[in-house]
């Protein structure tokens, strides 16, 4: 049995797989595999673990059909047509629960970062304007007391509704489809519109999967429900967002400033104007970079290849519908 790997991984996945016994080809150059090269190094292997592969969708399956197993390096599988492997009866796994603390974190560091205008200051610096300090300038807010609106109150959001409501005591809204009561108990959160959630919140932080009924749910109408000195913040999916649409909030300063863990499309071109606005950061997708949490998702990813191989049912299963009637 043989793996194609399309990115170098964690040395931890490469020992799992040597002491379960399985052959593995691994993608080590800079350019990014396109559509194509992925589908033939796919034929030649059992099994693919993908690291942010692009077309997976219904021919690509249909090509790969042969797969035993197709395991994500990720917890997001948007990209992917699970239809499609489910109809070929390919099983896909993910990486759930691992990077919530990495994420909510990167949330965190991106509230931080606009509310204290950390990047403005820094580009003063390297302008040389770095000189007496005034009273009345430059100056951010503090993020104790507030208000922080959770847009998708699942795990990564409630990691962050923790680490705000314990840390700074602020004050926590969510936006679900249904109601978080293990949230609402232990970070008194509270339940609301989105209408409410926007008007009432000085910090609003979108943790939603994106889907038909998310995508581009954040335009210019949210923006303007929103205080003029609130923030807002995207750790989820930068298809959640209408870019052109903040690109004008934040120049109209009808909201004050906004973080991005996520752009769309990835990666962001250089000459984006968001990246030269000093009431915006952008980070390229750094959710889950800590070293633990990629190890924890190569294990699980890994974890999924070995079960596949053996004809065992995969630990985490994107569509665990593939299995019915085996």
């Amino acid at each position: 049995m043989k793996v194609f790997i399309n990115k170098i991984i964690p040395e931890r996945g490469y020992r799992m797989l040597e002491e379960a016994g399985i052959a593995y080809t691994v993608w080590k150059e800079k350019p990014i595999l396109d559509r194509g090269q992925a589908i033939q190094f796919c034929k030649g292997h059992d099994a693919f673990l993908s690291a942010g592969q692009s077309g997976m969708d219904a021919d690509f399956f249909d090509q790969c059909r042969h797969l035993k197993v197709v395991a994500l390096h990720s917890v997001g599988f948007d990209g992917v047509d699970i239809a499609a492997a489910t109809k070929m009866g390919i099983p896909i796994g993910n990486t759930p629960n691992v990077l919530n603390k990495a994420t909510a974190e990167t949330a965190l560091l991106l509230m931080l970062t606009v509310a204290r205008r950390a990047l403005y200051h820094h580009r003063r610096i390297k302008k040389g304007a770095w000189g007496i300090a005034k009273p009345t300038e430059g100056l951010g807010f503090d993020l104790a007391g507030k208000t922080l609106g959770i847009v998708g109150l699942g795990r990564i959001g409630a990691e962050l509704a923790k680490i705000c409501s314990r840390s700074w005591g602020m004050n926590i809204l969510y936006y679900n489809r249904g109601r978080n009561d293990a949230a609402e108990k232990a970070y008194g959160a509270r339940r609301v519109s989105l209408e409410t959630l926007l008007q009432e919140s000085d910090v609003v932080s979108v943790h939603t999967a994106l889907t038909d009924e998310t995508r581009e749910m954040f335009g210019l109408e949210q923006f303007k429900q929103m205080k003029s000195s609130a923030i807002f913040i995207n750790t989820a999916r930068g298809g959640v967002h209408k870019e052109a649409d903040l690109i004008k909030a934040l120049d109209q300063k009808i909201i004050w400033g906004a973080g991005l863990d996520v752009t769309n499309p990835e990666p962001m071109q250089p000459d984006n104007p968001l990246l030269d606005m000093d009431n915006a950061v952008v980070f390229p997708h750094i959710g889950s970079a800590t070293r633990e949490t990629r190890d924890e998702m190569t294990r699980c990813a890994v974890e999924n290849i070995i079960a596949g191989l053996k004809g065992e049912q995969i630990p985490y299963p994107v569509n665990p519908e593939v299995y019915q009637g085996s």
